[in-house]
């Protein structure tokens, strides 16, 4: 017993550059920590799971690090710091596949690939605001004014989408399915402001006021806005269909969660049930969502069929007829396309942020 090796528990966690690692001992004094041939060495004295002792481990990691750790010693544990020669994502913390039975995955500074670059991008932003900004008075004051327009626009959009949502719920309770084909005439202007204002959020990503790319915010807005304005707002034969509801319905269940966590977002708070809300519920109703839209178009080819509308003839000497119908089958496989990368993307998104705790962490 006297020759058994003590090993602390120890929690990790990275970012693109940097790796960070804490260790349970308290009372620390003068530890002994290096990297050798890009092995951790660790021992120290302290108060662990074992009592008082001498705790040591070794950790090979996956890939090089610089051999200059920074450590950092409080009474309840050391914070040991390691750079990362080449700046990109690990899949593990160690070379060896199988995880330690000390080692653990910090959820205190945890955070998914997506949720790094983020905070890579925002410190990059912020360096750079501080260069660019010198001469036009103070950053904190510019921070809070853009917060302050975030927050306001976060908050307008869900009191729209909240309206929405209510108003059809409690149409429902009332009037049963006979609410479903008025749905257009009463919510359409409402649902017109909406989806116009978003046009905001896809400008705010392209001029960089917001982190989010610029694709899947203009990929939803265009293909929400061409059922709205061209499947639903050219044909009145569309308006008084059950599918509208369905449509506006799913589009609005979705927002109700999505603008109140990114309007907390812009004051700093984090709402878990909230954040799990956004991160879930479009699970079951972006599908849902989806087939709906799918439905519509679908319902709508036999009347643009009938209508001619938005039909136009080739000229000479090809003189062919090419109906609207035939984009709209087109855009059906993109719509379904676009279902099956979006959620596949989203499912990752979520799986990095809350499989953590449900799967082995290296």
């Amino acid at each position: 017993m006297e020759n058994q090796v003590l090993t602390p528990h120890v929690y990790w966690a990275q970012r693109h550059r940097e790796l960070y690692l804490r260790v349970e001992l308290s009372d620390v004094q003068n530890p002994a920590i290096s990297i050798t041939e890009n092995v951790l060495h660790f021992k120290a004295q302290g108060h662990g799971a074992k009592g008082d002792n001498v705790y040591e481990f070794h950790l090979e990691f996956l890939d090089p690090v610089k051999p200059e750790p920074v450590y950092k010693l409080t009474q309840r544990q050391v914070n040991i710091t390691v750079q990362k020669k080449v700046s990109h994502w690990w899949e593990r913390l160690t070379k060896q596949e199988k995880r330690p039975l000390f080692l653990a995955p910090d959820f205190d500074r945890w955070l998914d690939e997506s949720d790094a670059e983020m905070e890579l991008r925002a410190k990059e932003e912020e360096r750079l605001n501080k260069l660019r900004i010198e001469s036009q008075g103070s950053p904190e004051t510019l921070t809070s004014l853009k917060k302050g327009y975030l927050f306001m626009y976060n908050l307008v959009q869900f009191l729209g989408f909240s309206w929405i949502f209510v108003n059809m719920t409690v149409r429902f309770f009332i009037l049963g399915k006979e609410s479903f084909y008025d749905t257009f005439h009463t919510l359409a202007d409402m649902m017109y402001f909406c989806q116009m204002l978003s046009v905001v959020e896809t400008i705010n990503a392209a001029i960089g006021v917001i982190k989010s790319p610029v694709i899947p915010c203009l990929i939803q807005l265009l293909g929400r806005n061409f059922i709205l304005f061209i499947i639903f707002g050219t044909m009145e034969e569309m308006q008084n269909k059950a599918v509208v509801f369905f449509v506006f319905y799913t589009w609005s269940a979705v927002e109700i969660f999505r603008y109140p966590f990114y309007m907390l977002s812009c004051i700093d708070m984090d709402w878990k049930v909230l954040t799990w809300l956004r991160y879930t519920v479009w699970i079951p109703l972006y599908p849902l969502g989806c087939l709906a839209e799918a439905v519509s178009v679908i319902q709508s080819i036999p009347v643009f069929n009938e209508t001619g509308r938005f039909s136009f003839t080739l000229p000479y000497p090809v003189k062919i007829k090419v109906r609207f119908s035939f984009f709209l089958q087109i855009y059906l496989i993109i719509l379904f396309l676009g279902l099956y990368i979006n959620f596949r993307h989203l499912y990752k998104q979520r799986r990095r942020r809350y499989g953590q705790k449900k799967k082995k962490v290296h």
